[in-house]
């Protein structure tokens, strides 16, 4: 999954927006973005690892912001090193593909914040907050700490693409006041389409757009993404 692949994907899958959202870390975001060159959109965002392995998305307007809470982030992360034989290597890139560094701390680990600060730290610094794969067994509110307190201050709850329709509609049964999306949560390139997606109504593809739409205000909204 180079740069250059993820762009070439996205294009050919016909997708508008895409976020670059490497676990507690968010450095390859520049390359993807400056080979895209707006088409499609590409934001920076984090999937942080809380202490009890929970998985929050936090996607930022800027990657000034992102860089910021990651620096916050890393103030806990434990210094455990990669082991590229289990784990695979932790390459940074520049857009020509080219590596411009290995990150030697294991990234897939749990930093040292709760989820609750993790989320309302992510909130300070101005992202669109979502819970990551809440239908997971592992790595997910839910399976951890059990159902979401109803003002739980995320933007929307991510379910991913492997869920059928039926399976999709019981969460929204459990959680009618709140907003889904559907989501790749792609780590191959193969699992990036439009299908595996969610589906707004925006009036452009902007950050700012899409918080309208999360929160299905000034006639913006999120289509549910099971038909």
């Amino acid at each position: 999954m180079g740069a250059r692949d993820i762009v070439e994907r996205a294009r050919k899958s016909r997708l508008d927006i895409i976020a670059i959202s490497d676990h507690n870390t968010c450095e390859n975001y520049p390359a993807v973005a400056s080979i895209a060159s707006g088409n499609p959109v590409v934001f920076p965002a984090i999937e942080a690892q809380s202490s009890e392995d929970i998985h929050v998305l936090s996607i930022f307007p800027d990657y000034d912001a992102a860089m910021l809470f990651k620096e916050w982030l890393w103030l806990k992360m434990p210094s455990t090193p990669n082991r590229p034989d289990v784990f695979g290597h932790q390459v940074v890139v520049d857009s020509n593909d080219d590596i411009v560094r290995m990150e030697d701390v294991l990234l897939l680990q749990g930093a040292g914040y709760d989820v609750d600060t993790i989320v309302r730290r992510s909130g300070e610094h101005g992202a669109i907050t979502l819970l990551a794969h809440v239908d997971r067994p592992s790595f997910a509110y839910p399976a951890v700490l059990g159902p979401f307190p109803d003002d739980y201050p995320v933007d929307a709850f991510e379910l991913s693409c492997r869920l059928n329709s039926d399976e999709a509609e019981e969460w929204r049964k459990k959680y009618p006041k709140r907003t889904f999306i559907r989501s790749s949560d792609s780590h191959t390139l193969d699992t990036m389409s439009r299908g595996n997606c969610a589906k707004m109504l925006l009036g452009a593809p902007t950050f700012e757009e899409i918080r309208l739409a999360l929160r299905g205000e000034e006639g913006r909204r999120v289509s549910w993404p099971w038909g």
